[in-house]
């Protein structure tokens, strides 16, 4: 079994925007008081954005394996939330989206049952998919840092 493990580092300083290093590259969040022309996408838009992006990584390569020419590829994704837990409201619903749609609009030359077992495919290998439908461990730690002064 292979396994390749995934690691990305964010930070803030007080009042500054959220930053996130993955690989060589800066991922901005949300907003930046500061500077506003550095302002980035929110967490959840980031979240489906990575949902297409694998869509359409996972769909190219099914595509080359399966003999499929994709002249273009356009992925769709959108959420539905309730903000009630979010905004710290007493609510039952789900703080996470409700549901996500996805619309994949492939140009090819490629038949519809082509296209289908194709989708299937992507479907079954795309990773953040399966993070989405299926239960994922997740585990928090709280490390507090501690400031050091020197004693007398």
């Amino acid at each position: 079994m292979s396994q390749k493990i995934v690691n990305v580092l964010g930070y803030a300083k007080a009042n500054n925007q959220f930053v996130v290093k993955a690989q060589n590259f800066d991922v901005r969040i949300s907003k930046n008081e500061n500077f506003p022309e550095l302002e980035g996408p929110s967490p959840l838009e980031y979240l489906l954005a990575g949902y297409a992006g694998c869509i359409n990584a996972v769909g190219k390569l099914v595509a080359k394996e399966q003999g499929i020419t994709l002249k273009s590829l356009q992925v769709e994704v959108s959420g539905t939330l309730s903000l009630e837990k979010y905004q710290g409201k007493i609510s039952y619903e789900r703080a996470g989206f409700q549901s996500i749609n996805v619309v994949v609009k492939p140009t090819s030359d490629a038949t519809l049952e082509e296209l289908k077992l194709w989708i299937e495919a992507v479907e079954n290998r795309c990773p953040i998919q399966d993070n989405l439908i299926n239960p994922t461990p997740v585990e928090l730690t709280l490390l507090k840092e501690f400031s050091t002064t020197e004693a007398a």
